[in-house]
């Protein structure tokens, strides 16, 4: 099975804004890592968020990722716009960061300064785990490690130009359920705002070309990703591990019963 990109390639990639397709996992599970990571993807997205996880789950899952045959990265979701959960991922070997609920550009700039190292930030040394392949020189680390602003917010959307020239700043990714809510959706899935939403996502790709970072997406399936990747997207992640394990067992069990599926 073909090996994926070094963390450096990946990042390098996500930079000059190639196409990129992960997959995002909710559940602590490092075997099911350890399949998804020689599927195929460039990169496995953790969600520490959201997911049902916590420290020792991450660090298990990402170290899973790094399996014989993988051809993915890790990358996480980190709970909240803080120097602490940032460091703690980027030290458990994340190659990149997903930062969420960023309102405008001195968000962003706070997230940039949480991925590096002084001068150029405000990082802690101590990459006990990352140092094996990352960096681990500051220099190093930084050329191999990426930082990415979620935009899902209402303020986030009205300031987006602002946090995609943040420097530094190496792409945004797209929240869709939070966005939509934020544009008045009644619910993270409402139809009645599907316009307002699809223009929403124009100017994040169109705000991301122009300073030309990368811009990510959520998607709920591979053909909602293919989509979005022929509308300008640069990366875009299939979610999730959770809803997929659902929908393939009531699959097969409707198959098994007889009925359509």
């Amino acid at each position: 099975m073909a090996t994926g990109r070094t963390s450096a390639q990946f990042i390098a990639a996500l930079r000059a804004r190639e196409q990129l397709i992960g997959y995002w996992s909710l559940l602590d599970s490092p075997v099911a890592a350890e399949r998804l990571a020689r599927v195929g993807y460039d990169y496995l997205a953790f969600d520490a968020q959201h997911g049902l996880f916590g420290y020792q789950g991450m660090l298990n899952n990402l170290l899973a990722t790094d399996t014989k045959g993988s051809t993915a990265v890790g990358m996480v979701r980190v709970e909240a716009n803080d120097l602490t959960y940032i460091g703690k991922a980027l030290d458990a070997g994340a190659s990149a960061v997903i930062v969420p609920m960023i309102d405008n550009a001195q968000d962003a700039a706070e997230a940039v300064a949480a991925v590096r190292y002084p001068p150029l930030g405000r990082r802690s040394y101590g990459p006990m785990r990352a140092q094996l392949r990352i960096g681990p020189d500051p220099a190093d680390t930084h050329d191999q490690t990426a930082v990415l602003a979620m935009i899902e917010t209402a303020d986030g959307l009205a300031n987006l130009e602002e946090i995609c020239a943040t420097p530094g700043l190496d792409g945004v990714y797209v929240g869709p359920s939070d966005l939509r809510l934020a544009i008045g959706g009644a619910t993270s899935t409402d139809p009645a705002v599907q316009d307002e939403f699809e223009q929403a996502l124009a100017r994040v790709r169109e705000a991301a070309e122009a300073v030309g970072i990368a811009a990510g997406i959520h998607n709920a399936d591979g053909e909602s990703a293919a989509r979005r990747l022929a509308e300008g997207f640069t990366f875009a992640t299939v979610a999730a591990d959770v809803v997929h394990l659902q929908q393939i067992a009531t699959s097969h069990l409707r198959a098994a019963r007889g009925e359509a599926r």
